[in-house]
Formats: structure tokens, sequence, C-alpha cells
């Protein structure tokens, strides 16, 4: 299936790097690839990956974004404001974000590593006397600590994204098995069909065949789009299931 443009303008069309403010590039964040190549980067599609591998800068990019649009660094929407440890970079300060006149009704930042805080943080709400009904409903239902990280992963997607929003995802497929991950990208076309728009930092080759998406690669050198089957988590993986045999032999030198 062809990519096609969004069928609305993008909430979030560019991101660009400012480099006059930036002083010492060979301090973190400064010095990782994705900081010291990028230009900018832009935003035409429903799906936008960013790929690479560990050290490249890519999750430290995403959060740069989500901080940029005021979303909590650990994880959240706009309004759900909380921090057990201050930990996100200065990057944010040194990006110019181009947004669109469309209105987002709806966002939420997920990072795999500190979900965990999120649902703790919403059993602490829920457990303190509020008006309205408890946060948890718009999770589905259930304690997000009562259910394997995959479970409640999904469960993030399916019931607490409502669509016509703006979503930054990193890693989803941390605790996702292959099946899930395919479960993953139903609930991500669903929402792209109800008017969202997703960036997303991974290293599922299931993810990134989104049909409908633009893939940025991350290196040491550069930072560059590629085509879904140009990358080597495509080729790594048809490799591997055409001769796992041969490969596993090389592998442990037999």
């Amino acid at each position: 299936m062809p990519t096609r443009p969004l069928s609305e303008p993008p909430f979030l069309v560019e991101v660009r790097l400012l480099r006059d403010k930036i002083k010492l590039w060979d301090e973190y964040p400064f010095s990782l690839p994705a900081v010291r190549y990028v230009e900018s980067i832009r935003f035409d599609r429903s799906v936008t990956f960013l790929v690479g591998e560990n050290g490249t800068g890519k999750s430290t990019l995403l959060e740069a974004l989500a901080v940029g649009l005021r979303y909590n660094p650990e994880g959240g929407s706009r309004n759900f404001r909380f921090s057990t440890r201050a930990s996100h970079s200065s990057l944010h300060a040194a990006l110019r974000l181009s947004r669109s006149a469309r209105r987002v009704r709806d966002g939420f930042f997920f990072r795999a590593e500190s979900y965990f805080n999120v649902a703790t943080e919403i059993e602490r709400l829920d457990s303190e006397p509020a008006p309205g009904p408890p946060i948890i409903a718009s999770y589905g239902g259930r304690s997000l600590h009562d259910q394997s990280h995959g479970e409640s992963f999904l469960a993030l997607f399916a019931n607490r994204l409502r669509g016509d929003g703006l979503y930054l995802v990193d890693e989803p497929e941390a605790a996702l098995s292959p099946t899930r991950q395919l479960s993953l990208l139903s609930l991500i076309h669903d929402l792209v069909l109800k008017g969202s728009q997703f960036i997303i930092a991974t290293h599922s080759p299931i993810l990134m065949a989104y049909p409908r998406s633009r893939i940025f690669l991350l290196t040491e050198k550069k930072v560059e789009e590629v085509g879904y089957t140009s990358t080597e988590y495509f080729s790594l993986t048809r490799a591997f299931l055409n001769d796992h045999k041969t490969m596993i032999r090389r592998l442990l030198g037999e």
C-alpha cells in the first residue's frame, strides 16, 4: 500500500534544531548523533518512525518533542503532571516546533521505561477524594499494576487514546509479543482513521511496517529517510527467518 499524506494537516509539521543556541557540542545531549546531524524533520504522514541503534538519541529527541509540546516528560498528557526524577535533557530549548492551525483534541506521551511510574501516579490520584470518576476508568477500569506490562500497554491504546490527537510513543514493543505488536498496529490504525498523528521511536520491524508512514534512520553519521525494506531491521529479520540455522551456527562459531 503506497504512503499518502495526512488527509488533514498534521498537528506537528516540523521540528528544527536551532544550532545557534548550542554552545557545547561535546556535552550531552548535543553530542548525540540524532542532535549533531539533524537539521529538520518534517512530519507529513499519519505515522512517523524514528529508528536507530541504542545511543543514537532517538528517545532523547522524542522526549524533547514531548517537553516542547508540554507533555509530562515521564509520560502522560499536558494535564498529567508528576515527577519521580527530573531526568529529561535541555534539548527541547534548542528545538523549534512548527505546528499547524489544527487543534489538538487529545495527546499523550508514552514511554515504556517509565510507564510503571504513570500507573503508580494514577493509583495515587485515585486514592484521593475527587468529584469526578476515577482516572483508571479512562484506561479500561482495571488497575494497570494488576495486568502484565503487555496488557497494560494495550489498555492505554485501546481505552485512553481517544483520537484526533498527537501521540508520541517511545519503544512500545518493549513488553509486547509479536502477536500483541500486531494488535497494537491495528489500534494505531484505528486512531489514524480518527484523525490522529503518531511519532514513534522503535526497534520493531513489525511496527515500522505500517504503510502510511515515514521512517527516519538515526546513525552515528547522519539522519536520513529510508524505506522499510531498506532498513537493517527488515533485512536481518528476513535473513534470520529464511535461514535461522545457518545464522545461529555462524553466531555461535559452530
